[in-house]
């Protein structure tokens, strides 16, 4: 399925790689998140938050869920004297159960072997760091897929700036116009649209608790799987 927002372009063609997200995108990781976030609060002093409003937190990298997550009871001073703890008790907390909980969305594994199929070159940007990536890559079966992985704190930028998406195009040696990221929220339809790429977003993911619709995107595919039959070299 393909929903074809204002100003949709059917034309997907002359596509050599492809830039995948990893939260919302490929996997459903919010469990992890929520379990250790709560621990974190836990370990604070602080009362459990929901599942629904860690996930309105996430995407914009470990530092912007840990400080959110704190801000929403807490005074801003108290929570900037809390934070370097609290970061130390999230990396904690997270390096224990990342991957525990996270599944694989439908339609991942079929989407990026269709997509190697195809001869596209393929790199995972997410703002989550590294050390927490490279793992839950391995853990879910999907590191193998991609020739290069940049987290968010590979760079000094992260999306929504393109820095990430633009190193990769670098790296295959292709004009961003010939990339199409794929996404589940604003943070990579507007690191795409800053770096050139052409951008499919995913409805299924988290998106800071905003419908995908509102998104600026090429279009919206219910799977990766979708997004490949959509791309054509």
């Amino acid at each position: 399925m393909i929903n074809q927002p204002a100003g949709f372009s059917k034309e997907f063609t002359h596509i050599r790689g492809v830039i995948v997200d990893l939260d919302g995108t490929m996997l459903h990781t919010a469990q992890d998140l929520h379990i250790t976030i709560n621990r974190v609060r836990h370990d604070l002093g602080l009362s459990a938050l929901t599942l629904e409003t860690v996930i309105s937190f996430v995407g914009k990298g470990a530092e912007n869920l840990v400080r959110s997550s704190l801000l929403i009871d807490q005074p801003e001073e108290q929570v900037n004297a809390r934070f370097p703890a609290a970061m130390q008790l999230f990396n904690l907390h997270y390096q224990e159960i990342n991957g525990d909980y996270a599944t694989v969305y439908p339609g991942v594994h079929e989407g990026l072997q269709a997509m190697q199929a195809k001869g596209l070159r393929l790199a995972c940007v997410t703002n989550k760091p590294m050390d927490f990536t490279i793992p839950l890559l391995y853990k879910t079966g999907l590191r193998d897929y991609f020739e290069v992985v940049y987290g968010g704190d590979s760079f000094s930028r992260k999306k929504p700036d393109p820095m990430q998406l633009l190193q990769v195009c670098a790296d295959f040696a292709l004009e961003p116009f010939e990339v199409v990221a794929i996404g589940d929220s604003i943070n990579d339809a507007q690191a795409a649209r800053a770096a050139g790429c052409r951008v499919l977003t995913v409805p299924y993911g988290y998106n800071h608790g905003h419908a995908i619709q509102e998104v600026d995107s090429d279009g919206i595919v219910s799977s990766l799987l979708d997004a490949a039959h959509l791309i054509s070299t």
